[in-house]
Order: structure tokens, then sequence, then C-alpha cells
């Protein structure tokens, strides 16, 4: 392969790399951290919820903490979706 094909090549490859990371900043989710901390606590709340143990009671307790903090993290969504 020539030098000026190679070059073409490469430029070509990296103008797709470009594009695709472009087009994947463009249509990244809003507020991606909130959704990570939303998908956390339902991951551990269900982990809570098929627990053994009621571990002195307390799990009820984290269980009620988990269901609160989700429903601030889709009101704090909710709000920033809306403004």
């Amino acid at each position: 392969m020539n030098v000026t094909r190679r070059t073409a090549l490469t430029t070509a490859a990296m103008s797709g790399v470009a594009l695709v990371a472009g087009v994947s900043s463009a249509q990244a989710e809003p507020h991606p951290k909130i959704k990570q901390a939303i998908h956390a606590l339902e991951s551990a709340r269900d982990d809570m919820k098929h627990a053994a143990h009621d571990f002195g009671g307390h799990r009820e307790d984290a269980l009620r903490a988990c269901d609160e903090a989700l429903r601030q993290l889709h009101l704090a969504l909710d709000w920033a979706n809306h403004h």
C-alpha cells in the first residue's frame, strides 16, 4: 500500500471515529450520575428485600430509606427535565 492511500485510509478511519464519538456525545442522556444512582439503589433495594435476615429490624428501615431516596431522585430528574 502506498503512503497516499494509507494516509487517506487513516484519515477516513479517524474521521469515522470522530463522527461516532460526536454522535454518541450528542445522544448521551442527561444526568447520567443520577440515573446511575437510581440503578444502584434499585439493585441494593432488591438485594435487601431478598436477604435471608432482617438484620435486627434494620432491613425494613433501609428499604424505606431506599424508597425515599429513589422517590427524591426521580423528582430531581423530573424537575431537571422540565427546567
